[in-house]
């Protein structure tokens, strides 16, 4: 039966008054009027939608503006009629969530990924702006998931597809599950119909076969409760069709090993009546180890509130959820709940949802604005939009949740982002532990900074997080522009010289004709080129020339600055590389190859793969050793050693006698008694090096000792 205004009317004066519903009234009238003559693909008058989005926010007792929007969220779209229109009419508050609907209209993503993830962004910013828009953008999909039939196939598969993918977790991220469990079951239909039938088919048959159980446990539970003066309503819970799917596929169950598992509700009155039901049913059934969850003293990340218990029960398996009525309401409703504090007085509960919604779409704002493009956002939010949690404690007892499978790192950046920028190693438990170790609900974990760290690129192999992914990368990339840009204004500094100028001095016309013709924004653009090898600082320099050289006894090829040695102080990060084929240390003669895209890679001097381009100005330059600092630089080293009985582990004492880090170690036999032991460690210079080579030839076993 087709939907009416005044049925809806009606259903309304539950809990809005009079004014308010004339306004709703009025907007259902409005929009009647501008989609006049328009028509869905099922044949019905185009207004009925609007008036069911309008229907299906009313059950979740949303506010009389959001009905407003709902009644009126396709006409900016579909009609003549603008955003001023509707403000002139309704308000801005009305005007904006119908505004912000609007946008959001193409998210049905049709042809690139991209396109998709520019769509969800948009869907982010509108939500920050006010999160009604989100919740009739899914009140919107909900009604065109009903009535999906109308559409061809392979649309059906395609809308059904992001509905599994945005829309059915974003629900669950704001705590609505009775419409995540609609959208996710009418998805599954539409997406996988020959599974889903055979999956209905055999609940239906495993009902009929398990309700004489469930009474019978369900009569137990209430009596007990009835004997113990224990105020609860008892009822049985229903698995929906899409979590049975999910359970046997990701946990390679068979349909009866989840449908043993019998599951019910007991909804009662105070946060104290749920404690001692709760002791009521653990004397009843005897209580599965490990399976008790206390979510009303650690609530999710989404609002959800309740205790949960396994037993062991009448031969089977029974898993008991144990609420108050106001937690049961956040539970169905989610962030949609929070409309009823406004009509019937305060609610802890649904305030606390509203508030972690509000907290969640921020750090989606934050998120946005570090990632480098829109796939990578969409892919750190699809992380947290499908988390399994894990509850962690910091040393002052504040309770933070991350995804299963979280590690320091990411709990770090769960504190702050400058937190995670300076983590150096963390304590679990007050015992000291790797930062890739992966987190355990109830651990206590404390960070350990210091101000001179930064983020390590290897942390993106193991961070679960969204922020901490974002975080990293953002920081990484900031980082490797900054160095760029000083080693591009260094490099081009030394060709500068031999016209006896400067980048400072550089003249203003010619700086410009050349970003110009480049197509770089500023000077900074141009260094960043040139520090990441794209550009050659020579021939830039030629162009930024005065017209008369100073320099006489240079050459137009910039030859002379080839043998002008730059100083490198060996911790200039990520654009200056060392070579992994020498192994260039401080006190070794150096000398940089501009590479493209990664900038200046330092060899030794006498390495062979820079031997052909050495005399190119083009391509190489000279470089001086300024410090080593306390920077440690790997080498490599092959050793032929006599075989016998403990050699690698004198050897490794040997190295770390002399105070080096021992990164790999090798070794492969020759001619019987002789082996070659190929050895990777870590030095602070040449010195340091003569001292652990000194130290190696101590032992008796070893014949000979070459660097690689």
């Amino acid at each position: 039966m087709m939907p009416t205004i005044d049925a809806l009317s009606e259903h309304l004066t539950e809990y809005l008054d009079l004014t308010q519903i004339r306004q709703v009234r009025r907007a259902y009238f409005y929009a009647e009027q501008a989609h006049d003559g328009q028509r869905r693909k099922s044949g019905e008058p185009y207004v009925t939608h609007p008036l069911a989005v309008a229907g299906v926010l009313s059950e979740m007792h949303m506010d009389h503006q959001s009905l407003m929007a709902a009644m009126l969220h396709d006409v900016i779209e579909d009609t003549e009629i603008s955003y001023e229109g509707i403000e002139s009419q309704f308000g801005r508050p009305v005007a904006d969530i119908v505004d912000g609907v609007s946008k959001l209209t193409h998210l049905e993503f049709e042809t690139k990924a991209e396109a998709q993830a520019e769509n969800f962004q948009k869907m982010v910013l509108a939500m920050a702006e006010d999160i009604r828009v989100i919740l009739v953008k899914l009140a919107d999909r909900l009604h065109n998931m009903r009535t999906l039939g109308a559409m061809r196939p392979d649309k059906q598969r395609r809308i059904a597809r992001e509905t599994l993918d945005i829309y059915a977790p974003i629900a669950a991220r704001l705590g609505m599950r009775d419409l995540q469990v609609e959208l996710e079951d009418l998805a599954f239909q539409a997406f996988y119909p020959m599974r889903a039938k055979y999956i209905r088919r055999a609940v239906v048959k495993a009902r009929g076969q398990r309700r004489d159980i469930i009474t019978q446990i369900e009569q137990a539970i209430q009596g007990r409760l009835d004997q113990e003066h224990l105020p609860g309503i008892v009822t049985g819970r229903e698995k929906h069709l899409y979590s049975i799917y999910r359970k046997m596929k990701s946990q390679k169950k068979s349909f009866s090993e989840i449908m043993d598992v019998f599951g019910f509700r007991i909804v009662t009155e105070s946060v104290d009546d749920c404690y001692r039901i709760l002791g009521a049913v653990h004397n009843l059934y005897k209580p599965l180890p490990g399976r008790f969850k206390d979510y009303i003293a650690i609530p999710k990340a989404n609002g959800y509130q309740s205790l949960h218990t396994a037993l062991f029960g009448s031969r089977v398996t029974i898993e008991v959820q144990i609420r108050t009525r106001e937690m049961d309401a956040v539970a169905s409703q989610g962030i949609a709940e929070h409309s009823h504090y406004k009509v019937y007085g305060d609610s802890d509960s649904a305030v606390g949802s509203y508030n972690r919604a509000r907290k969640w779409v921020q750090g989606l704002l934050e998120m946005q604005r570090r990632a480098g493009d829109s796939m990578e956002f969409i892919d750190h939010v699809k992380k947290d939009l499908f988390p399994d949690e894990v509850y962690l404690f910091t040393p002052k007892g504040r309770i933070l949740e991350l995804p299963r499978g979280a590690t320091p790192v990411d709990f770090a950046y769960a504190v702050h982002t400058d937190i995670g920028n300076s983590c150096v190693s963390c304590r679990i438990n007050r015992r000291l532990a790797p930062l890739s170790e992966a987190l355990e609900s109830g651990q206590t974990v404390e960070i350990i900074t210091t101000p001179r760290a930064q983020p390590n690129m290897a942390w993106l192999n193991f961070v679960v997080t969204g922020k901490a992914r974002s975080s990293i990368r953002h920081f990484l990339k900031n980082q490797q522009r900054h160095e760029s840009i000083e080693l591009g204004r260094r490099l081009l500094n030394q060709f500068m010289s031999n016209y006896g100028s400067s980048v400072d001095e550089v003249d203003a016309v010619k700086l410009e004709a050349l970003l110009k013709e480049t197509g770089l924004a500023d000077t900074d653009a141009l260094l960043e080129d040139i520090g990441m090898g794209n550009r050659m600082a020579y021939v830039v320099a030629r162009r930024l020339r005065a017209e008369q050289p100073v320099d006489v006894d240079s050459d137009s090829t910039g030859s002379s600055s080839s043998r002008k040695p730059m100083a490198i102080q060996g911790a200039e990060g990520t654009v200056l590389q060392y070579a992994k084929c020498c192994h260039p240390i401080p006190g070794d003669s150096i000398i940089g190859h501009i590479s493209t895209g990664r900038g200046l890679v330092v060899h030794r001097t006498d390495c062979r793969n820079i031997g052909y381009m050495k005399e190119d100005p083009q391509k190489c330059i000279y470089l001086e050793w300024s410090g080593s600092g306390d920077e440690e630089y790997p080498v490599a080293l092959v050793l032929e050693v006599e075989s016998q009985r403990g050699m690698i582990a004198q050897l490794a004492m040997a190295v770390a006698s002399a105070g080096a880090n021992l990164l790999k170690i090798d070794s492969g036999e020759r001619d019987g008694q002789l082996n070659r032991v190929q050895m990777e460690l870590t030095v602070y210079n040449r010195v340091h090096l003569a001292q652990v080579i000194k130290e190696l030839r101590r032992q008796v076993a070893v014949n000979r000792i070459n660097r690689q």
